[in-house]
């Protein structure tokens, strides 16, 4: 095993420029996995030098041959996929069914852009239709450049796949900070990258905090765009560092989803889909429906459904296929939600299940799986994102009511809508200030579909064609018609 005190740089693990540590925790066992180093500005000078230097040659390949990397990267993940899964959930403390669906989607994200690197060759030098004898204008799609990658900690594999495809499929070079919470899936990136045979240089990683890398990636003077995933804290930050030379961003933050639950919905059916809006990788996800909105001809009945659903879901080792729920990631973000928690007894919240109702494991990053009923507007459990299992819940006296409450957020990533008539749903949805949303249904996060949200949930969309326009530069050539 590499050390993890290295870099990978320029196709070869170098020994970092500093000698701060950090630790790497399980968050079920609360013990020390290793340490990580906490990076240092040589490293990005040293990543970036190299990303430049490999960027010609990578953008002169056509998309074709860039797709087949991108397909080794897929093939790579899918050989390795149990041994990553559990070097997931020991690392990030999502239950193991759910790290299997995180490299799952990390595989069809790759698959996705070795195809759109198909498309993108088919589509240089398209003739624009044009209003004016003999002269004619084409279209190219060139990449960005090189291109700074920063992702958290709660989708570790996903979320830089959401990035790397994109960005090697469009002829970007790359410099990746994982988050240094969750180090160890993402390293298995670096050594994909040396058996697939990628060309030096065309992608590095960084491990390291906000000041060894963060900071120094988003501020050096020949990173040509920052791609962020994250709190809106850290968010707002990257922008001025990139604001200070004119780099272009993409940013996706945080959200305050709701869920709206129709009078004509099955309550049954409504608990389900809650519980995965919510309750998934113990609610640690930027789309997390946590803003429940009931029609109040059904409350009771959805309430009384939600409680029996918590009631029964295990927590305890993400190891174990009975587990249905574990730890959240780290000390720190336990600690953070225990806040808010501690907000709501101020606030006389009325809790439907908390605490009170359950033994948490004596082990481990635990909460147990809230759920609020009648919080006011003016709540800041209602208006704030939590990023934990906490469910914030109100009801409603009719359709407009409740879309009125859905869209009086800062927030707009996503949404989802629960009704006996899909037509209705979808018609209700599409009032909704957000950038995905779903009806009756769970949360279906798809290659072909955009990523990203309105208001403070981010700039610019991942995922699909928009997530390689991204990593695109547009530039057309005018000029006379040759009739040679």
């Amino acid at each position: 095993m590499t050390p993890l005190e290295h870099q990978f740089i320029d196709n070869q693990w170098v020994a970092s420029a500093s000698e701060r540590r950090l630790p790497v925790i399980n968050p079920y066992t609360e013990a020390l996995i290793t340490e990580v180093t906490a990076g240092h500005p040589r490293d990005v000078d040293a990543a970036v030098d190299a990303a430049q230097r490999a960027l010609p040659a990578w953008q002169a390949l056509s998309g074709a041959e860039r797709g087949r990397y991108l397909e080794a990267f897929a093939e790579a993940l899918a050989r390795r996929r149990d041994e990553l899964a559990r070097v997931s959930s020991t690392n990030n403390g999502k239950v193991l069914a759910e790290a299997y669906i995180d490299l799952d989607d990390a595989i069809a994200c790759y698959r996705y852009y070795a195809r759109q690197a198909l498309v993108l060759d088919e589509r240089q030098g398209e003739r624009i239709r044009l209003d004016m004898e003999g002269i004619e204008a084409r279209c190219y799609h060139d990449p960005v450049g090189v291109v700074g990658l920063i992702t958290p900690w709660n989708f570790p594999l996903v979320t830089s796949a959401w990035k790397i495809a994109p960005a090697l499929a469009a002829g970007c070079t790359v410099v990746l900070k994982p988050s240094e919470v969750t180090p160890l899936p993402e390293r298995a990136i670096a050594e994909i990258a040396l058996e697939a045979e990628l060309p030096s240089g065309v992608l590095n990683l960084l491990f390291g905090d906000g000041n060894g890398i963060g900071i120094p990636l988003c501020a050096h003077p020949d990173i040509d765009k920052i791609s962020f995933t994250g709190s809106n804290r850290v968010g707002e930050a990257v922008m001025h560092a990139a604001a200070d030379r004119t780099a272009g961003v993409s940013l996706e933050l945080g959200g305050k989803s709701p869920v709206l639950v129709m009078e004509d919905a099955d309550p049954e059916q409504a608990a389900d889909w809650v519980m995965a809006g919510i309750y998934y990788n113990a609610g640690q996800i930027c789309s997390a429906t946590s803003r429940l909105l009931v029609h109040q001809g059904v409350a009771e009945p959805v309430y009384a459904a939600l409680a029996q659903r918590i009631d029964a879901l295990k927590l305890g080792d993400p190891l174990d296929e009975r587990t249905g729920m574990g730890p959240l990631t780290s000390a720190r973000q336990r600690d953070a939600v225990r806040g808010y928690l501690s907000l709501a007894d101020q606030e006389g919240l009325v809790a439907v299940r908390d605490a009170r109702h359950r033994t948490l494991p004596e082990r481990g990053y635990f909460l147990a799986p809230t759920l609020y009923r009648d919080v006011p507007t003016t709540s800041r459990l209602w208006r704030e994102e939590i990023f934990g299992p906490v469910l914030c819940a109100r009801s409603f006296v009719d359709e407009a009511e409740a879309i009125a409450l859905a869209n009086d957020s800062d927030f707009g990533l996503a949404a989802t809508v629960i009704s006996g008539d899909p037509q209705r749903a979808r018609r209700v949805g599409r009032q909704l200030q957000a950038g995905s949303i779903w009806y009756n249904s769970e949360q279906l996060v798809l290659p072909q579909t955009g990523w990203g949200g309105f208001k403070r949930s981010g700039i610019g969309r991942e995922l699909g064609p928009w997530g390689l326009a991204a990593f695109l530069e547009v530039k057309h050539l005018v000029g006379p018609v040759d009739l040679s």
